[in-house]
Protein backbone atom coordinates (compact mmCIF):
# COMPACT_ATOMS: atom_id res chain seq x y z
CA UNK A 1 0.00 0.00 0.00
CA UNK A 2 1.86 3.32 -0.79
CA UNK A 3 1.90 6.19 1.84
CA UNK A 4 1.74 8.87 -0.58
CA UNK A 5 -1.81 11.18 -0.01
CA UNK A 6 -4.38 10.64 -2.84
CA UNK A 7 -4.30 13.82 -5.09
CA UNK A 8 -7.16 15.60 -5.45
CA UNK A 9 -8.88 15.98 -8.83
CA UNK A 10 -9.56 19.14 -9.78
CA UNK A 11 -11.87 20.69 -12.80
CA UNK A 12 -12.26 24.12 -14.49
CA UNK A 13 -11.91 25.81 -17.70
CA UNK A 14 -14.95 27.99 -18.27
CA UNK A 15 -14.88 30.66 -19.65
CA UNK A 16 -17.27 33.56 -20.84
CA UNK A 17 -17.95 33.80 -24.68
CA UNK A 18 -16.31 37.12 -26.19
CA UNK A 19 -16.75 38.15 -29.73
CA UNK A 20 -13.81 39.94 -31.66
CA UNK A 21 -14.47 43.80 -30.56
CA UNK A 22 -12.84 46.31 -28.89
CA UNK A 23 -12.42 48.08 -26.02
CA UNK A 24 -13.81 44.74 -24.16
CA UNK A 25 -17.04 44.78 -26.50
CA UNK A 26 -18.80 42.35 -28.47
CA UNK A 27 -18.77 42.37 -32.17
CA UNK A 28 -22.33 44.08 -32.13
CA UNK A 29 -21.39 46.93 -29.88
CA UNK A 30 -18.44 47.94 -31.86
CA UNK A 31 -20.36 47.98 -34.95
CA UNK A 32 -23.13 50.41 -32.82
CA UNK A 33 -19.95 52.03 -31.24
CA UNK A 34 -18.01 52.70 -34.58
CA UNK A 35 -21.11 53.52 -36.55
CA UNK A 36 -22.13 56.17 -34.07
CA UNK A 37 -18.79 58.25 -34.55
CA UNK A 38 -19.24 57.99 -38.31
CA UNK A 39 -22.08 59.48 -37.91
CA UNK A 40 -20.64 62.26 -35.68
CA UNK A 41 -17.94 62.86 -38.42
CA UNK A 42 -20.48 63.19 -41.13
CA UNK A 43 -22.61 65.61 -39.46
CA UNK A 44 -19.71 67.41 -38.65
CA UNK A 45 -18.20 67.96 -42.41
CA UNK A 46 -22.01 68.86 -43.43
CA UNK A 47 -22.58 71.66 -40.83
CA UNK A 48 -23.00 72.45 -37.35
CA UNK A 49 -26.53 72.21 -37.21
CA UNK A 50 -26.42 68.93 -38.46
CA UNK A 51 -23.81 67.78 -35.57
CA UNK A 52 -26.02 69.76 -33.22
CA UNK A 53 -29.10 67.11 -34.24
CA UNK A 54 -27.16 64.10 -34.46
CA UNK A 55 -24.37 64.35 -31.95
CA UNK A 56 -25.58 64.18 -28.91
CA UNK A 57 -28.06 61.04 -29.41
CA UNK A 58 -24.40 59.78 -31.09
CA UNK A 59 -22.38 60.42 -28.14
CA UNK A 60 -25.77 58.88 -25.98
CA UNK A 61 -25.14 55.81 -27.69
CA UNK A 62 -20.93 55.91 -27.67
CA UNK A 63 -21.07 56.78 -23.51
CA UNK A 64 -24.11 53.77 -23.23
CA UNK A 65 -21.80 50.75 -24.68
CA UNK A 66 -18.57 52.26 -23.02
CA UNK A 67 -20.11 52.85 -19.71
CA UNK A 68 -20.57 49.58 -17.97
CA UNK A 69 -21.68 48.91 -14.41
CA UNK A 70 -20.51 45.80 -12.91
CA UNK A 71 -19.83 44.41 -16.12
CA UNK A 72 -22.86 45.19 -18.14
CA UNK A 73 -22.84 48.21 -20.34
CA UNK A 74 -24.98 51.05 -19.09
CA UNK A 75 -26.99 51.42 -22.28
CA UNK A 76 -28.79 48.01 -21.79
CA UNK A 77 -29.56 48.71 -17.81
CA UNK A 78 -31.40 51.77 -19.34
CA UNK A 79 -33.57 49.94 -21.49
CA UNK A 80 -34.22 47.29 -18.57
CA UNK A 81 -35.29 50.59 -16.45
CA UNK A 82 -37.63 51.88 -19.49
CA UNK A 83 -38.70 48.43 -20.38
CA UNK A 84 -39.70 47.86 -16.35
CA UNK A 85 -41.21 51.04 -16.29
CA UNK A 86 -43.19 50.90 -18.99
CA UNK A 87 -44.65 47.05 -18.18
CA UNK A 88 -45.10 47.91 -14.21
CA UNK A 89 -47.42 51.14 -15.49
CA UNK A 90 -49.66 48.57 -17.50
CA UNK A 91 -49.92 46.58 -14.86
CA UNK A 92 -48.08 43.84 -16.13
CA UNK A 93 -46.03 42.79 -13.53
CA UNK A 94 -49.22 41.46 -11.76
CA UNK A 95 -51.24 38.31 -12.35
CA UNK A 96 -54.71 37.22 -10.79
CA UNK A 97 -55.94 33.87 -11.71
CA UNK A 98 -58.91 31.78 -11.47
CA UNK A 99 -61.97 33.52 -9.14
CA UNK A 100 -60.00 36.68 -8.97
CA UNK A 101 -59.55 36.98 -12.27
CA UNK A 102 -62.18 37.69 -15.33
CA UNK A 103 -62.42 36.17 -19.30
CA UNK A 104 -60.19 33.88 -21.29
CA UNK A 105 -56.81 34.05 -19.37
CA UNK A 106 -58.24 33.11 -15.99
CA UNK A 107 -57.67 30.06 -16.00
CA UNK A 108 -53.71 29.97 -16.95
CA UNK A 109 -50.54 29.77 -15.30
CA UNK A 110 -48.26 33.18 -14.97
CA UNK A 111 -45.70 35.07 -17.06
CA UNK A 112 -43.40 33.22 -19.41
CA UNK A 113 -45.63 29.68 -18.67
CA UNK A 114 -48.67 31.14 -20.19
CA UNK A 115 -48.15 29.29 -23.35
CA UNK A 116 -47.37 26.00 -21.94
CA UNK A 117 -49.53 23.13 -21.80
CA UNK A 118 -49.45 19.70 -20.16
CA UNK A 119 -49.57 16.16 -22.15
CA UNK A 120 -49.76 12.71 -20.80
CA UNK A 121 -47.47 10.04 -22.85
CA UNK A 122 -48.00 6.31 -22.54
CA UNK A 123 -44.59 4.82 -22.42
CA UNK A 124 -43.56 1.19 -23.80
CA UNK A 125 -43.48 -0.15 -20.47
CA UNK A 126 -47.54 0.04 -19.88
CA UNK A 127 -47.08 3.56 -17.81
CA UNK A 128 -47.20 7.37 -18.92
CA UNK A 129 -45.31 10.43 -18.10
CA UNK A 130 -45.84 14.30 -18.69
CA UNK A 131 -44.82 16.38 -21.07
CA UNK A 132 -44.58 20.41 -20.92
CA UNK A 133 -45.58 21.49 -24.27
CA UNK A 134 -44.72 24.99 -25.04
CA UNK A 135 -47.56 25.85 -27.52
CA UNK A 136 -45.57 29.87 -28.34
CA UNK A 137 -41.81 28.02 -28.63
CA UNK A 138 -42.52 24.75 -30.54
CA UNK A 139 -40.45 22.55 -27.31
CA UNK A 140 -41.34 19.91 -25.10
CA UNK A 141 -39.48 18.65 -21.98
CA UNK A 142 -39.51 15.39 -20.29
CA UNK A 143 -38.27 15.40 -16.23
CA UNK A 144 -36.56 12.80 -14.67
CA UNK A 145 -36.66 12.14 -11.24
CA UNK A 146 -33.49 10.88 -9.77
CA UNK A 147 -31.69 9.64 -6.79
CA UNK A 148 -28.01 11.20 -6.55
CA UNK A 149 -25.29 9.79 -4.99
CA UNK A 150 -23.02 11.76 -2.46
CA UNK A 151 -19.45 12.20 -3.61
CA UNK A 152 -18.65 12.44 0.49
CA UNK A 153 -19.74 8.53 0.70
CA UNK A 154 -17.71 6.95 -2.28
CA UNK A 155 -14.06 6.49 -3.43
CA UNK A 156 -12.48 9.90 -5.42
CA UNK A 157 -11.67 7.28 -8.26
CA UNK A 158 -15.72 6.60 -8.00
CA UNK A 159 -16.64 10.19 -7.80
CA UNK A 160 -14.01 11.19 -10.87
CA UNK A 161 -15.76 8.35 -12.87
CA UNK A 162 -18.71 10.07 -12.38
CA UNK A 163 -17.55 13.40 -13.87
CA UNK A 164 -15.79 11.89 -16.58
CA UNK A 165 -19.14 9.73 -17.82
CA UNK A 166 -21.33 13.34 -17.29
CA UNK A 167 -19.14 15.10 -19.07
CA UNK A 168 -19.35 12.34 -21.61
CA UNK A 169 -23.01 11.93 -21.69
CA UNK A 170 -22.93 16.25 -22.23
CA UNK A 171 -20.48 15.65 -25.32
CA UNK A 172 -23.26 12.90 -26.95
CA UNK A 173 -26.16 15.70 -26.48
CA UNK A 174 -24.02 17.33 -29.93
CA UNK A 175 -24.87 14.61 -32.13
CA UNK A 176 -28.73 15.05 -31.03
CA UNK A 177 -29.81 17.94 -32.61
CA UNK A 178 -33.51 17.33 -30.87
CA UNK A 179 -32.21 18.12 -27.56
CA UNK A 180 -32.22 21.86 -26.96
CA UNK A 181 -31.42 21.99 -23.31
CA UNK A 182 -30.85 19.86 -20.37
CA UNK A 183 -31.97 21.08 -16.61
CA UNK A 184 -30.70 19.90 -13.78
CA UNK A 185 -32.52 21.04 -10.52
CA UNK A 186 -32.03 20.39 -6.99
CA UNK A 187 -35.20 21.20 -4.63
CA UNK A 188 -34.21 21.43 -1.34
CA UNK A 189 -37.00 22.45 1.37
CA UNK A 190 -37.43 21.49 5.33
CA UNK A 191 -39.88 18.19 5.51
CA UNK A 192 -43.19 19.16 6.06
CA UNK A 193 -43.72 16.23 8.54
CA UNK A 194 -46.74 14.96 7.18
CA UNK A 195 -44.95 11.73 5.33
CA UNK A 196 -43.32 11.05 9.03
CA UNK A 197 -46.69 11.81 10.68
CA UNK A 198 -48.79 9.40 8.13
CA UNK A 199 -46.13 6.59 8.12
CA UNK A 200 -46.36 6.85 12.25
CA UNK A 201 -50.24 7.41 12.56
CA UNK A 202 -50.27 3.99 10.39
CA UNK A 203 -47.84 2.16 12.51
CA UNK A 204 -48.88 3.15 15.98
CA UNK A 205 -50.72 0.20 18.08
CA UNK A 206 -53.79 1.72 20.57
CA UNK A 207 -51.99 -1.06 23.61
CA UNK A 208 -48.78 0.69 23.02
CA UNK A 209 -47.04 2.00 26.24
CA UNK A 210 -48.63 6.13 26.31
CA UNK A 211 -44.92 6.66 27.22
CA UNK A 212 -43.72 5.36 23.40
CA UNK A 213 -46.41 7.30 21.59
CA UNK A 214 -45.35 10.57 23.50
CA UNK A 215 -41.57 9.81 22.30
CA UNK A 216 -42.87 8.98 18.84
CA UNK A 217 -45.22 12.58 18.94
CA UNK A 218 -42.55 14.43 19.79
CA UNK A 219 -40.09 13.38 16.81
CA UNK A 220 -42.86 13.40 14.31
CA UNK A 221 -43.35 17.42 15.81
CA UNK A 222 -39.76 18.09 15.94
CA UNK A 223 -39.05 16.29 12.39
CA UNK A 224 -39.38 19.10 10.19
CA UNK A 225 -36.75 21.50 11.92
CA UNK A 226 -33.83 18.37 12.08
CA UNK A 227 -34.63 17.02 8.46
CA UNK A 228 -34.85 17.86 4.73
CA UNK A 229 -36.75 16.85 1.86
CA UNK A 230 -34.71 17.02 -1.44
CA UNK A 231 -35.16 15.84 -5.27
CA UNK A 232 -32.85 15.69 -7.81
CA UNK A 233 -34.86 16.10 -11.22
CA UNK A 234 -33.29 16.81 -14.63
CA UNK A 235 -35.36 18.13 -17.38
CA UNK A 236 -34.90 17.25 -21.12
CA UNK A 237 -36.32 19.67 -23.60
CA UNK A 238 -36.56 18.92 -26.99
CA UNK A 239 -36.93 21.00 -30.35
CA UNK A 240 -39.11 18.84 -32.43
CA UNK A 241 -39.10 20.33 -35.35
CA UNK A 242 -34.92 20.02 -35.38
CA UNK A 243 -35.19 16.63 -35.42
CA UNK A 244 -33.90 14.59 -38.77
CA UNK A 245 -37.27 12.94 -39.09
CA UNK A 246 -39.17 16.65 -39.42
CA UNK A 247 -42.32 15.06 -37.56
CA UNK A 248 -45.69 17.38 -39.04
CA UNK A 249 -48.14 16.55 -36.33
CA UNK A 250 -47.87 16.61 -32.41
CA UNK A 251 -48.26 12.76 -31.93
CA UNK A 252 -45.11 12.45 -34.77
CA UNK A 253 -43.25 14.86 -32.40
CA UNK A 254 -44.18 12.60 -29.54
CA UNK A 255 -42.79 9.77 -30.95
CA UNK A 256 -39.75 10.95 -31.93
CA UNK A 257 -39.19 12.07 -28.37
CA UNK A 258 -40.16 8.35 -26.65
CA UNK A 259 -37.73 6.99 -29.39
CA UNK A 260 -34.78 9.33 -27.83
CA UNK A 261 -35.90 9.20 -24.55
CA UNK A 262 -34.60 5.72 -23.50
CA UNK A 263 -30.80 6.19 -24.19
CA UNK A 264 -30.53 9.39 -22.69
CA UNK A 265 -31.82 7.76 -19.70
CA UNK A 266 -30.06 4.75 -19.63
CA UNK A 267 -26.93 7.24 -19.99
CA UNK A 268 -27.27 8.99 -16.74
CA UNK A 269 -26.59 5.46 -14.82
CA UNK A 270 -22.74 6.23 -15.42
CA UNK A 271 -23.18 9.79 -13.86
CA UNK A 272 -23.77 9.16 -10.19
CA UNK A 273 -27.59 9.31 -10.26
CA UNK A 274 -29.92 6.64 -10.23
CA UNK A 275 -33.44 7.27 -12.64
CA UNK A 276 -36.37 6.35 -10.43
CA UNK A 277 -38.48 6.72 -12.70
CA UNK A 278 -40.00 10.03 -15.40
CA UNK A 279 -42.28 12.60 -14.01
CA UNK A 280 -45.72 11.66 -14.40
CA UNK A 281 -48.10 14.82 -15.04
CA UNK A 282 -49.43 14.66 -11.53
CA UNK A 283 -46.02 15.14 -10.66
CA UNK A 284 -45.14 17.91 -12.63
CA UNK A 285 -48.62 19.75 -11.30
CA UNK A 286 -47.76 19.29 -7.97
CA UNK A 287 -44.37 20.58 -8.23
CA UNK A 288 -45.48 23.48 -9.57
CA UNK A 289 -48.20 24.08 -7.26
CA UNK A 290 -45.80 23.52 -4.05
CA UNK A 291 -43.33 26.04 -5.63
CA UNK A 292 -46.27 28.82 -5.97
CA UNK A 293 -47.95 28.11 -2.63
CA UNK A 294 -45.37 26.23 -0.60
CA UNK A 295 -47.67 26.25 2.22
CA UNK A 296 -49.64 23.56 0.45
CA UNK A 297 -46.22 21.37 0.22
CA UNK A 298 -47.54 18.77 3.13
CA UNK A 299 -50.79 18.19 1.93
CA UNK A 300 -50.66 18.05 -1.67
CA UNK A 301 -48.13 15.03 -0.81
CA UNK A 302 -50.71 13.48 1.19
CA UNK A 303 -53.19 13.86 -0.66
CA UNK A 304 -51.83 12.18 -3.53
CA UNK A 305 -50.19 9.68 -1.28
CA UNK A 306 -54.31 8.91 -0.84
CA UNK A 307 -56.01 9.65 -4.29
CA UNK A 308 -55.82 7.23 -7.35
CA UNK A 309 -54.43 8.89 -10.49
CA UNK A 310 -57.69 9.17 -12.07
CA UNK A 311 -58.61 11.41 -9.04
CA UNK A 312 -56.55 13.72 -8.74
CA UNK A 313 -57.85 15.54 -11.67
CA UNK A 314 -60.34 16.42 -9.45
CA UNK A 315 -58.52 18.81 -7.06
CA UNK A 316 -55.26 19.69 -9.59
CA UNK A 317 -55.05 20.27 -13.30
CA UNK A 318 -52.24 22.07 -14.86
CA UNK A 319 -54.45 25.80 -15.27
CA UNK A 320 -54.88 26.00 -11.40
CA UNK A 321 -51.11 24.46 -10.48
CA UNK A 322 -50.38 27.93 -10.48
CA UNK A 323 -50.75 31.02 -8.00
CA UNK A 324 -53.89 32.53 -7.23
CA UNK A 325 -52.32 36.00 -6.87
CA UNK A 326 -48.46 37.11 -7.70
CA UNK A 327 -46.82 40.30 -7.88
CA UNK A 328 -43.52 41.39 -9.34
CA UNK A 329 -41.14 43.72 -7.88
CA UNK A 330 -37.67 44.66 -9.28
CA UNK A 331 -36.00 42.64 -6.61
CA UNK A 332 -38.45 39.93 -5.63
CA UNK A 333 -41.75 38.19 -6.42
CA UNK A 334 -44.53 37.68 -4.45
CA UNK A 335 -46.52 34.37 -4.95
CA UNK A 336 -49.67 33.34 -2.41
CA UNK A 337 -48.39 33.96 0.78
CA UNK A 338 -44.68 33.20 0.50
CA UNK A 339 -42.13 35.71 -0.76
CA UNK A 340 -39.04 34.54 -3.63
CA UNK A 341 -36.05 36.11 -4.62
CA UNK A 342 -34.05 34.72 -7.75
CA UNK A 343 -30.31 34.56 -9.03
CA UNK A 344 -28.48 34.31 -12.27
CA UNK A 345 -24.75 33.11 -12.75
CA UNK A 346 -23.08 35.82 -13.18
CA UNK A 347 -19.55 34.91 -13.76
CA UNK A 348 -17.89 30.71 -13.23
CA UNK A 349 -14.94 29.81 -11.01
CA UNK A 350 -11.84 31.26 -12.68
CA UNK A 351 -9.67 28.57 -10.72
CA UNK A 352 -9.12 24.91 -10.43
CA UNK A 353 -12.57 23.70 -8.50
CA UNK A 354 -12.96 19.96 -6.91
CA UNK A 355 -16.13 18.31 -7.93
CA UNK A 356 -17.97 18.81 -4.63
CA UNK A 357 -17.76 22.42 -5.15
CA UNK A 358 -21.57 22.87 -5.03
CA UNK A 359 -22.25 20.90 -2.55
CA UNK A 360 -23.04 23.66 0.09
CA UNK A 361 -24.60 25.74 -2.54
CA UNK A 362 -26.85 22.58 -3.23
CA UNK A 363 -27.07 21.16 0.50
CA UNK A 364 -30.62 22.07 2.27
CA UNK A 365 -31.01 25.03 4.48
CA UNK A 366 -34.11 26.72 6.74
CA UNK A 367 -36.07 28.15 3.50
CA UNK A 368 -37.05 26.32 0.32
CA UNK A 369 -34.53 26.62 -2.70
CA UNK A 370 -34.08 25.14 -5.89
CA UNK A 371 -30.91 25.35 -7.84
CA UNK A 372 -30.83 24.79 -11.28
CA UNK A 373 -27.90 24.11 -14.24
CA UNK A 374 -28.63 24.86 -17.73
CA UNK A 375 -26.80 23.15 -20.40
CA UNK A 376 -27.39 24.03 -24.02
CA UNK A 377 -24.83 21.96 -26.08
CA UNK A 378 -23.71 22.73 -29.40
CA UNK A 379 -24.19 20.72 -32.43
CA UNK A 380 -21.36 18.61 -32.70
CA UNK A 381 -20.55 20.38 -36.33
CA UNK A 382 -20.66 23.97 -35.31
CA UNK A 383 -18.39 23.26 -32.28
CA UNK A 384 -15.32 23.37 -34.09
CA UNK A 385 -16.13 26.62 -35.82
CA UNK A 386 -17.49 28.21 -31.98
CA UNK A 387 -14.18 27.11 -30.52
CA UNK A 388 -12.06 28.76 -33.18
CA UNK A 389 -14.06 31.82 -33.20
CA UNK A 390 -12.85 32.45 -29.69
CA UNK A 391 -9.37 31.76 -30.05
CA UNK A 392 -9.30 33.88 -33.48
CA UNK A 393 -11.16 36.31 -31.12
CA UNK A 394 -8.31 36.08 -28.54
CA UNK A 395 -5.46 36.10 -31.01
CA UNK A 396 -7.16 39.52 -32.17
CA UNK A 397 -6.93 41.16 -28.81
CA UNK A 398 -3.15 40.02 -28.87
CA UNK A 399 -2.22 41.56 -32.18
CA UNK A 400 -4.27 44.53 -30.92
CA UNK A 401 -2.16 45.30 -28.06
CA UNK A 402 0.97 44.70 -29.78
CA UNK A 403 -0.02 47.19 -32.19
CA UNK A 404 -0.58 49.25 -29.39
CA UNK A 405 2.89 48.72 -27.84
CA UNK A 406 1.38 47.36 -24.69
CA UNK A 407 1.33 44.27 -22.68
CA UNK A 408 -1.28 41.76 -22.72
CA UNK A 409 -3.08 42.01 -19.14
CA UNK A 410 -2.73 38.61 -16.78
CA UNK A 411 -6.37 38.01 -17.66
CA UNK A 412 -6.24 38.31 -21.54
CA UNK A 413 -3.61 36.07 -21.28
CA UNK A 414 -5.45 33.32 -18.53
CA UNK A 415 -8.92 33.50 -21.10
CA UNK A 416 -6.00 33.06 -24.24
CA UNK A 417 -4.81 29.64 -22.82
CA UNK A 418 -8.43 28.48 -21.87
CA UNK A 419 -9.73 29.43 -25.21
CA UNK A 420 -6.78 26.96 -27.24
CA UNK A 421 -7.20 24.55 -23.96
CA UNK A 422 -11.11 24.66 -25.00
CA UNK A 423 -9.96 24.14 -28.48
CA UNK A 424 -7.76 21.52 -28.06
CA UNK A 425 -10.30 19.70 -26.10
CA UNK A 426 -12.72 19.73 -28.59
CA UNK A 427 -10.63 18.25 -31.45
CA UNK A 428 -9.96 14.88 -29.76
CA UNK A 429 -14.30 15.03 -28.86
CA UNK A 430 -15.46 16.99 -25.80
CA UNK A 431 -18.32 18.42 -25.95
CA UNK A 432 -18.94 22.48 -26.20
CA UNK A 433 -21.57 24.24 -24.90
CA UNK A 434 -23.57 27.34 -22.76
CA UNK A 435 -23.78 26.73 -19.23
CA UNK A 436 -26.13 28.80 -16.77
CA UNK A 437 -26.86 28.68 -13.58
CA UNK A 438 -29.99 30.07 -11.78
CA UNK A 439 -31.34 29.98 -8.08
CA UNK A 440 -34.40 30.53 -5.98
CA UNK A 441 -35.33 31.09 -2.20
CA UNK A 442 -38.64 30.73 -0.84
CA UNK A 443 -39.83 32.45 3.06
CA UNK A 444 -42.89 32.83 4.10
CA UNK A 445 -42.37 35.83 5.89
CA UNK A 446 -40.70 39.05 4.19
CA UNK A 447 -39.09 39.89 6.88
CA UNK A 448 -37.28 36.63 6.95
CA UNK A 449 -35.99 37.52 3.34
CA UNK A 450 -33.08 39.35 4.41
CA UNK A 451 -31.43 36.03 6.30
CA UNK A 452 -32.50 33.91 2.90
CA UNK A 453 -30.20 36.15 0.65
CA UNK A 454 -27.81 36.55 2.80
CA UNK A 455 -27.43 32.21 3.11
CA UNK A 456 -27.85 31.93 -0.77
CA UNK A 457 -25.16 34.17 -0.89
CA UNK A 458 -22.53 33.07 0.87
CA UNK A 459 -22.70 29.31 0.22
CA UNK A 460 -22.23 31.12 -3.71
CA UNK A 461 -19.02 32.98 -2.29
CA UNK A 462 -17.79 29.14 -0.53
CA UNK A 463 -17.94 27.72 -4.54
CA UNK A 464 -15.95 30.52 -6.09
CA UNK A 465 -19.08 31.70 -7.68
CA UNK A 466 -20.79 35.12 -8.69
CA UNK A 467 -24.47 35.35 -8.38
CA UNK A 468 -26.60 38.19 -9.51
CA UNK A 469 -29.49 39.44 -7.85
CA UNK A 470 -32.43 39.05 -11.45
CA UNK A 471 -33.15 42.69 -11.36
CA UNK A 472 -36.85 43.31 -12.84
CA UNK A 473 -36.90 39.50 -14.29
CA UNK A 474 -37.38 37.53 -10.73
CA UNK A 475 -41.40 36.04 -12.43
CA UNK A 476 -38.81 34.54 -15.17
CA UNK A 477 -36.23 33.44 -13.22
CA UNK A 478 -38.58 31.99 -10.80
CA UNK A 479 -40.19 29.59 -13.60
CA UNK A 480 -36.96 28.57 -14.61
CA UNK A 481 -36.27 26.68 -11.37
CA UNK A 482 -39.37 24.86 -12.20
CA UNK A 483 -39.51 21.53 -14.69
CA UNK A 484 -41.42 23.69 -17.50
CA UNK A 485 -38.47 24.04 -20.22
CA UNK A 486 -38.05 27.58 -19.71
CA UNK A 487 -34.37 29.62 -20.57
CA UNK A 488 -33.97 32.27 -20.04
CA UNK A 489 -30.77 33.30 -22.65
CA UNK A 490 -33.00 31.16 -24.73
CA UNK A 491 -36.25 33.33 -24.44
CA UNK A 492 -33.85 36.77 -24.92
CA UNK A 493 -33.92 35.55 -28.52
CA UNK A 494 -36.74 33.45 -28.95
CA UNK A 495 -39.86 35.13 -27.40
CA UNK A 496 -41.30 38.11 -29.41
CA UNK A 497 -41.13 41.59 -28.20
Amino acid sequence: MSDQPATLRTYGGWRRSRGMGLLGLGPVQTLVVLGAIVVMIISTMISIRAFAVTGPLALVIVAGNLLQWDGVPLMYGIRERLRWLVGSTRARTVYRGGVMAAGEHAWQLPGVLAPTTLLTVQDRNGGDFGVVYNRRLGTMTVTLRCAATSTWLVDPEAATSWVSNWGAWLASLGYLPIVKFVSVTVDTAPDPGSRLADYVASRALPSAPASARRVLQQLVELSPAAAADVETRVSITFAPDAAASKPRTLDDALVEISRVLPGLQDGLGACGLTVLRRATATDLMSIVRAAYEPASRGDLVRMLSRLSPDDVGQFLDWQTAGPVAADEARGHYVHDGAVSVSWAWHEAPRQQVPADVLARLLGPGRFPKRVSLIYRPFLAGDAARVVEREVNAAEFRSALNRAKKRDDSARDLADRERALRNAREEAVGAGVGLLSLFVTVTVFDEADLGQAIADVESRADTGKIRLRRMWASQAAGFATTLPCGVCPPALATQWPR
